[in-house]
């Protein structure tokens, strides 16, 4: 019998031997984290002349250079009241919520129970027994693999907290492009309301032309349709002047609809800003979607980490403590108790091995991912800057041919009070010259947009930030 249990006791060392061998031999080592390797941008393919502020003279309020209160105003509002930025951090308070529930599985849990069981038989006494028992259940987080599960979410919620950040900005974006929209429809309308009537009086000049047999009757349909035209041209930027103020009121958390922006000048409301040159740095580090593509990448850094240490034996600790009693009254007189230690070794378990795997594979996808934010990053800045090179250019272009038509229609109005030309020459050099001013309001509404585009694009004022594991802060 005594060589029984001998040999039992020697094969049961040698089997926990073995399973710590074969724990031994698995790989957990993790290397340092890094940033995934991305193509480089050392320089920006066209940046003299561009009103971009060095990264530290960004301000997070930047859109008030433009120097209009009410877009203040719609900002403050879409801040506060926006569903897609509430949503934002509705999950930013889950994925902190997550770090302590994850943190919870290094702690130990407590069960209490209690009971009664009555029992009647046949020819034997009524009997009932009460009882009171209580179980302590901890898994000691010997290797770190709960640790690392709370980096892994820590990592999580840094990444949410970029996501409302990139959020944010596309927001304050979004409102001002929109708002300048809308006050270039109102600038519009007004001026194809100004060319319509120079049009009509050319009209009324053409019937009566017409009347006296000066002009064909041709000529008279040709400036009607014209007319009919401009009129459609009309009822179609009213159109887009109500959609756009439908898409504000949505921005704005409002019913569309039940929102309407007054009308306004875009020239004499909002300025164009006039800020240092130079392009800001850390590009990588600034942007918020990169940021939180980056955190991502350490979350799947992380949750390879916690995979391998699985594969690592886990230690638990079990205590029990009870009572039971016959009558309820000296149920508190004897306790019993125990403790149990225990520890389990992975010797087999496909799981494991399947779930390191996994989470290799997720790694990857974070990191291409990642790369892929970062090259749409880039376009979007270089888009940016030919944008607004191209259309501040163009602004002096537009300029130059809305002063020359000016004088061309000053000097026509002249030539007609001295009878040299006729008012439908003065009707024309008019309407060319609304055109051209249509042309200036349009270049102006677009440097606004770019503006605020390459801001967005560059980061806006948000700080840069270091991605790095929370165990090294």
């Amino acid at each position: 019998m005594n060589d029984t249990l001998s040999s039992r006791l020697k094969h049961g060392a040698l089997a926990g031997t073995a399973a710590a061998l074969l724990c031994g031999c698995a790989d957990v080592s993790m290397k340092p984290y890094q940033r995934p390797d991305t193509p480089t941008k050392g320089a920006w393919s066209s940046q003299q002349g561009l009103p971009v502020a060095p990264a530290e003279m960004i301000a997070p309020d930047w859109w008030k250079q433009f120097r209009d209160p009410y877009l203040d105003g719609l900002v403050e509002r879409a801040l506060n009241a926006n569903f897609d930025l509430k949503i934002l951090a509705a999950r930013r308070r889950v994925a902190g919520a997550e770090i302590d529930e994850a943190r919870a599985g290094a702690l130990p849990t407590l069960d209490a129970g209690a009971g009664a069981s009555f029992e009647k038989s046949t020819g034997q006494k009524f009997t009932k027994q009460f009882n009171l028992g209580t179980q302590v259940n901890w898994e000691i987080d010997v290797w770190g693999k709960v640790a690392k599960g709370v980096e892994a979410q820590t990592a999580e919620f840094n990444a949410t907290e970029a996501d409302w950040r990139a959020g944010y900005l596309t927001l304050v974006s979004d409102v001002s492009t929109t708002y300048f929209q809308i006050m270039q429809f109102d600038e519009q309308i007004d001026q194809q309301q100004k060319t319509l009537a120079k049009n009509r009086e050319i009209l009324a000049t053409y019937e009566a032309m017409m009347g006296q047999g000066l002009v064909p009757q041709t000529r008279v349909l040709q400036q009607r349709a014209e007319i009919n035209r401009m009129s459609n041209d009309l009822i179609e930027l009213g159109r887009l002047r109500a959609l756009a103020g439908n898409a504000l009121a949505t921005l704005l958390g409002a019913p569309a609809g039940e929102f309407k922006v007054p009308t306004g000048s875009l020239r004499q409301r909002v300025e164009l800003p006039t800020v240092p040159e130079g392009l800001p740095s850390q590009l990588l580090k600034r942007r918020p979607d990169i940021v939180a593509a980056e955190y991502r990448v350490l979350v799947a850094y992380d949750l390879v980490g916690q995979a391998k240490l699985a594969q690592l034996p886990s230690v638990s600790l079990t205590g029990r403590g009870g009572t039971s009693s016959f009558a309820l009254g000296s149920l508190l007189k004897s306790f019993t108790f125990g403790l149990l230690p225990s520890i389990n070794f992975p010797i087999f378990d496909p799981g494991v091995k399947a779930r390191l795997k996994t989470s290799e594979a997720r790694t990857e996808v974070a990191e291409q991912q990642y790369r892929r934010v970062v090259i749409a990053a880039f376009e979007e800045v270089e888009n940016a800057l030919i944008n607004l090179d191209a259309h501040r250019r163009q602004r002096i272009e537009l300029q130059q041919q809305s002063e020359q038509l000016g004088v061309v229609a000053a000097q026509v109005e002249a030539q007609l009070k001295e009878g040299m030309v006729s008012q439908l020459e003065v009707f024309e050099a008019q309407r060319t010259l609304l055109s051209s001013q249509l042309a200036l309001l349009a270049n102006h509404q677009q440097i606004l947009s770019d503006t605020v585009t390459l801001y967005k694009a560059l980061g806006g004022g948000w700080p840069p930030v270091d991605v790095r594991n929370a165990a090294r802060y």
